[in-house]
């Protein structure tokens, strides 16, 4: 069984212009069409059995409009394999009564983004979140490190998520790109026996770049299969989980980076399934 943890959709008839919209702020191509429908072509050809879609809310506005909608997916798609994660923004007055209602809904977490809502992870205004969402025994995701539209902002450091952990306690808490996207030295160092989640997301072999625009080779590396193994041994192949960050990597490509890895059999099916079924309660 192959569980991706990280994945987006758009709403078809905006999706072919948000699309654009990043492909060309981020000077990547998609691998989709970023519709559902994409989505669930993609699980197919590359046999995936379940794919997470994480929402993020970039206003307050959006926060119920886009958690009752997480929910109607889940409840007409559940048999197809999506399963669909809450939101939430940290300036969203009425989080504690939000939260119970994701809750309610039966969505088994929540994505935030501190780039994308333009906060840092440890400020008190997501610690809040954090507890309340703990109190709930609801699974945490966030974006961190880097962010490739926003060269140079870090909104989530490795140091802000151990900050995080010693304020809260453990919980079950997700940190998207391996831990912090090209902050990855940190992340070796600072989060090292903690028991964060950390998913592959957008982190191994090479960015693709778009045609129409330059880019220096360096920085479309991203993680090496020897660097991987750096990551296993801080965290172990219990605490990794396989995500593509659809649409913007190539499903199949990513799921050959961890097969080829020199690990055991059973490692590679925690990596790319057995670790979120557990978690997801599959």
């Amino acid at each position: 069984m192959i569980i991706d943890m990280h994945t987006h959709i758009f709403p078809e008839k905006i999706s072919a212009d948000v699309i654009e919209k990043l492909s060309r702020i981020s000077r990547t191509p998609a691998f989709s069409d970023g519709t559902l429908t994409g989505l669930k072509k993609s699980m197919d050809a590359a046999q995936i059995s379940y794919s997470v879609i994480l929402p993020v809310a970039t206003t307050t506005k959006q926060v119920e409009k886009i958690n009752s909608s997480a929910a109607a997916l889940n409840e007409k798609f559940s048999g197809d394999g999506i399963i669909s994660f809450g939101c939430i923004h940290p300036d969203y007055t009425n989080y504690r009564e939000e939260l119970g209602r994701v809750k309610n809904f039966g969505l088994k977490g929540i994505k935030i983004h501190p780039v994308y809502q333009d906060i840092n992870l440890d400020d008190k205004k997501y610690l809040r979140i954090i507890y309340r969402a703990t109190e709930l025994d609801l699974i945490v995701v966030t974006h961190a490190g880097l962010d490739i539209g926003f060269p140079g902002v870090v909104r989530c450091s490795p140091e802000m998520a151990r900050h995080v952990v010693e304020e809260v306690g453990e919980f079950k808490f997700i940190l998207a790109h391996m831990g912090g996207w090209k902050n990855w030295s940190d992340v070796l160092k600072v989060l090292g026996g903690t028991k964060i989640f950390i998913d592959t997301s957008f982190s191994t072999g090479k960015i693709i770049p778009r045609k129409d625009f330059h880019w220096q080779e360096d920085d479309l590396k991203l993680l090496t299969p020897a660097q991987f193994m750096d990551f296993v041994k801080i965290f172990g192949t219990e605490r990794i989980l396989f995500g593509t960050d659809s649409p913007w990597t190539s499903a199949r490509t990513s799921i050959e980076f961890i097969k080829n890895l020199p690990l055991a059999a059973d490692d590679k099916n925690k990596i790319l399934g057995l670790n979120a079924q557990k978690l997801l309660e599959l």
